[in-house]
């Protein structure tokens, strides 16, 4: 009895040791969440606006902050410039947004901010150099934009919680903006040799997960186009571990996919992240997701793996509160009770639901491996969802490692 015993004990120790959890701190997981395109329409510099040249961008955020607090590490893709208030400030085709935007940004709880876009090049070459100065004013980590050759070559490592992370990203363009003549290293363009020598770096100086960045698709189309598969299939067999898109202003599937040559057994890629924050009111456009990808690491054997992925569906506010005009996102989640709900109204909550049921619909399309970050479905009873009627397409419109600080 007594060696049986002592067999099941090795064999449970030895299970536990293979997945991480053998005793005190054998595993760590670091927490990665992503959102979409971070927007700035001329109404919403208007609504933010305190003063004649004074904005504030806080209360934007200030029902989705402590989620973020519970992360390790958060980022997402600015697709705006904030080249000045002497450029003039303004919303689409050419944006150019208020310094007090990026504020906000790091005080809800951002440390890396994607800069490769279609509207990098709005205001020109001093533009997005002067985006890059604010952005390092405060205290926020960019990339896919670069002020010199040495800070385009420096792949951006990050050690979240002893695993070293690298960032990457890339866009399919810039709205027909030439860049400047002999500085190919202000942005970093979707080119198929550069990405892979950029992986292949990142992996020789230390990388253990590789997450790449693409600003690429068709706007509004909710599923994936053959360049996006195209672009993901290269940059998978080029080692990368997690993928992220943006660009078509709405969310597109997720999925799971084997690794070829990288640290992970199983990959992931999010085709579209949509919206995050915008003035874009229509249906799909108006919802967007906070995406939770947790990575574990076994401290003994080293092996890591995607632990966890989670989303939590957002909706964006436009309206009329008791601090006047203002745009709020709002996480949509069982049971969360938001500060404005006396300032809703039928059509918001109606949409509020149509946006719930969306994400749910659109993220899962391709993999049920991912969860609603908490509770059961997100009901508003006695409300008829809005219909695609009320959808309108607006036409126009040196290599380093960082280890990055408490705050």
């Amino acid at each position: 009895m007594k060696l049986l015993f002592t067999i099941t004990l090795l064999c449970s120790l030895a299970y536990s040791y293979s997945f991480g959890f053998s005793g005190k701190d054998s595993a760590v997981t670091a927490k990665i969440s992503v959102v979409g395109d971070l927007m700035c329409h001329s109404v919403q510099y208007d609504y933010a606006r305190i003063k004649k040249d004074t904005f504030d961008f806080n209360p934007v955020y200030r029902e989705v902050r402590n989620y973020f607090r519970q992360s390790d590490f958060v980022f997402g893709n600015l697709e705006t410039v904030t080249a000045g208030e002497s450029k003039g400030y303004s919303g689409y085709p050419f944006f150019n947004c208020p310094d007090e935007y990026i504020t906000a940004l790091y005080n809800a709880g951002f440390n890396l901010i994607t800069t490769s876009n279609n509207h990098s090049l709005d205001q020109g070459e001093a533009g997005l150099l002067r985006t890059i100065n604010v952005l390092k004013k405060n205290h926020l980590l960019y990339n896919g934009t670069f002020n010199s050759q040495r800070d385009r070559d420096s792949v951006r490592i990050i050690n979240i919680k002893g695993i070293k992370i690298a960032f990457l990203a890339y866009t399919y363009g810039t709205n027909g903006i030439p860049v400047p003549e002999g500085k190919s290293y202000l942005i970093n363009l979707i080119d198929f040799d550069l990405i892979k020598s950029d992986i292949e770096k990142a992996k020789k100086i230390g990388a253990e997960v590789v997450i790449v960045h693409y600003h690429f698709g068709k706007e509004h189309k909710r599923e994936p186009t053959a360049y996006q598969k195209e672009v993901v299939s290269k940059t998978i067999s080029f080692g990368a571990d997690i993928i992220i898109g943006g660009h078509p202003h709405v969310l597109e599937p997720v999925q799971f996919f084997k690794i070829n040559n990288g640290n992970l057994d199983s990959g992931f890629v999010a085709y579209s992240m949509g919206n995050f924050i915008s003035n874009q009111r229509w249906r799909y456009s108006d919802a967007g997701a906070i995406l939770n990808i947790e990575i574990t690491k076994n401290l003994r054997n080293k092996i890591i793996r995607i632990s966890n992925v989670s989303y939590i569906p957002t909706w964006v506010f436009k309206g009329t509160t008791s601090r006047g005009n203002e745009y709020v996102v709002l996480p949509l989640l069982p049971g969360y009770k938001n500060t404005i709900d006396k300032f809703l109204t039928d059509s918001d909550r109606a949409n509020m639901l149509q946006a719930f049921n969306d994400t749910k619909e659109i993220l899962k399309k391709y993999s049920a491996n991912i969860n609603l970050y908490e509770g059961n479905p997100f009901i508003i009873a006695g409300i008829k969802p809005r219909g695609l009627e009320d959808f309108k397409l607006n036409k126009l419109y040196d290599m380093r490692e960082v280890t990055y600080p408490e705050r």
